[in-house]
Formats: structure tokens, C-alpha cells, sequence
């Protein structure tokens, strides 16, 4: 047979006297408030910086997602799409596919190109879109004047 707990109701918790107490931790002088029977407390910033030390390096790294690939080569978004792409050490990729016969044959594609082009586009896109959306309100006006004149023709308000 399971063993119940017991939980404390809110108006328990409610009821107990709250005290304010400093960190217990040395040198850390934060403050909480909590209730009167907790003989002692370990602050949420003390508490992150123990468990930080107890992580290594690379983990650190992990976690704050600072990768370990310092050397690696500069590859823009989408690059395996591309229909022939060099990397910076002259690898050459075939649509994605690395092609080693062809290592250092073709010139190294300029990614600063690639992304000023991307820019130029996504900047054409806004303002064919901005247009769209105009002439889109312009023919909804019109549409609303039509509608407005329908409506006056049918309460015989056409001619005044």
C-alpha cells in the first residue's frame, strides 16, 4: 500500500510567521524571506555559482553553446544547396557532395558575396511586398466605395 504525503495547505504556509534571513553562504550578504522554521538558506546565486564549479570546461562550454570548432572552415547557410561550392581550405562540393579529385582546382567562393546577394534579395522581397500590400488597400477602398454606393441605391438614397 502507498504511503500518503503530506503537503502543506496554502493557508499553512500562509500562517507561519516569515523572517528575513541572510545567505548562509560566506561573504554573500542577499537576503530572502521565508518562513520562520527554516533554520538556514542558500541563495539561487550561490546556489548557480556551486553548480557551475562542479561542471568542467568543455561542459561549460556545452551548455553555454560556445563550440569547440575554432578552426573549422566558414561555410554560409545553405551551402550544401549550392550548386558548386569551395570552402576556405579549397575542399570542393558538388551540390553538397565533397568531390577530392577536385581539392584546390577552383577559386574559394566568396561568402561575403553570397550574403550581400542574399541581402539584396531579401530588400527587393520587402518592397514588392510593401507594393502588393498597397495596391491590396487601394482596391479594398474602392471595393468599400462600391459597396457604400449599393447600399445607398438600395435605401433609395442614390440621387441626393
Amino acid at each position: 500500500m502507498a504511503r500518503r504525503r503530506s503537503v502543506k495547505s496554502k493557508r499553512d504556509v500562509l500562517s507561519e510567521e516569515l523572517v528575513w534571513t541572510l545567505c548562509s553562504t560566506q561573504g554573500c550578504g542577499h537576503e530572502e524571506l521565508i518562513p520562520g522554521s527554516v533554520d538556514s538558506l542558500i541563495c539561487s546565486s550561490c546556489t548557480m555559482k556551486k553548480t557551475m564549479s562542479l561542471l568542467s570546461e568543455t561542459e561549460r562550454k556545452k551548455l553555454f553553446g560556445i563550440s569547440g570548432r575554432s578552426g573549422a572552415p566558414v561555410r554560409p547557410r545553405g551551402w550544401r544547396w549550392l550548386a558548386e561550392f569551395v570552402d576556405s581550405d579549397g575542399n570542393v562540393f558538388v551540390k553538397g557532395i565533397e568531390k577530392p579529385d577536385l581539392k584546390g582546382t577552383l577559386p574559394i567562393t566568396d561568402v561575403a558575396a553570397i550574403k550581400a546577394r542574399q541581402k539584396a534579395n531579401k530588400e527587393k522581397r520587402i518592397v514588392a511586398e510593401q507594393k502588393k500590400l498597397l495596391k491590396m488597400a487601394a482596391e479594398k477602398k474602392e471595393l468599400k466605395k462600391a459597396i457604400d454606393a449599393q447600399k445607398d441605391f438600395l435605401d433609395h438614397k442614390a440621387g441626393k
